[in-house]
């Protein structure tokens, strides 16, 4: 039986991508002025991985909540990569600014992902995880070894996950990855409760989610984590998207007809942005990271605004938001 680990006062939580330092080197001392900004609003779901930073992600959410109450928040991390320790000189070239020493292999084998388990333990100094995910188990990521990766992932993690759940050492598991195919591979061959979709759904981009992923989810009784519901920052401005520089043909377009429509009903996109994601019934949480606790501040009005339901109307009727796409109040 499975069970909803993310109630209501986990609608709003915080992602760690930012924290391990995507797209500007933030110091410790930046971090830690989130996540208090985050843990004063009430803010009580925390989503990290080991890959962020090379571990720096998860060691800082961990800094920040070893000395917190346990009962009181919600912690998922990631698996699927094991990290060791590298000189300087041979640090893999990524996407962190400023990544620690390590060195990475994907491995989704059922002895990697109880090692990786107890790493995170060991990193974060938290007794326990709440939620796993099964990250970059995806062709973006792995490319064409995904079957083979796949096929050890159901030999080895899926089930491992599964044990680890049924004994009470998680409460849940699912995928964290940025593609629809993965998850819907996992639910044909596993039993996970809740994933984390990262790219696949938002007030820009929504379409193929809705005829495939939500349908899927909701037969199989899981629940999604919105994490890049903003596009990476593309919403509120960036010149990123989905974690990329390139842009999407006519994106810019539609960006700037959403914005203008939502100056008109004296809201904003952003705003928009986060209730479009959890007025659908399949997400039971959007994680948006921040780089200044201005941007936690900011969802959090963005979550107590109120947007009127013609903006809504107006988006569909200009063709801005798929027909079939869930909006608030429908």
């Amino acid at each position: 039986m499975k069970t909803d680990i993310l109630t209501e006062k986990h609608r709003l939580g915080i992602g760690g991508v930012a924290i391990g330092t995507a797209f500007e080197n933030i110091s410790d001392e930046e971090s830690y002025q989130i996540l208090q900004t985050a843990w004063d609003l009430g803010i009580r779901y925390y989503d990290t991985s080991p890959w962020y930073g090379l571990t720096k992600s998860e060691r800082r959410f961990g800094h920040f909540l070893k000395d917190k109450d346990r009962n009181e928040f919600v912690f998922s991390t990631k698996v699927g990569r094991l990290f060791h320790e590298v000189p300087e000189s041979e640090v893999p070239p990524t996407m962190w600014k400023k990544p620690l020493n390590y060195d990475f292999k994907h491995d989704y084998t059922a002895d990697a992902i109880k090692k990786s388990i107890e790493s995170s333990l060991e990193r974060t100094g938290l007794s326990h995880i709440d939620i796993v995910y099964v990250h970059d188990l995806s062709e973006d990521q792995v490319g064409d070894r995904y079957p083979y990766f796949l096929e050890q992932a159901r030999k080895g993690a899926f089930k491992v996950l599964s044990e680890l759940r049924d004994q009470g050492v998680i409460k849940a598991w699912g995928m964290g990855v940025n593609k629809i195919e993965p998850i819907l591979d996992c639910i044909d061959s596993a039993d996970p409760d809740i994933c984390l979709s990262a790219t696949q759904y938002s007030i820009l981009e929504h379409e193929d989610a809705v005829d495939r992923l939500l349908p899927a989810v909701k037969k199989a009784g899981v629940k999604l984590v919105s994490g890049a519901g903003y596009n990476s920052g593309y919403i509120a401005g960036r010149e990123r998207y989905n974690y990329k520089d390139v842009i999407p043909k006519g994106m810019a377009e539609k960006r700037a007809a959403i914005k203008d429509i939502a100056r008109k009903y004296n809201t904003d996109i952003v705003h928009a942005a986060l209730h479009f994601v959890l007025a659908s019934d399949e997400f039971a949480s959007i994680i948006p990271g921040a780089s200044k606790p201005e941007q936690v501040k900011d969802n959090l009005e963005g979550l107590n605004a109120e947007i009127p339901a013609d903006f809504w109307n107006e988006l569909k009727s200009e063709g801005l938001i798929y027909e079939k796409a869930q909006v608030p109040g429908s």
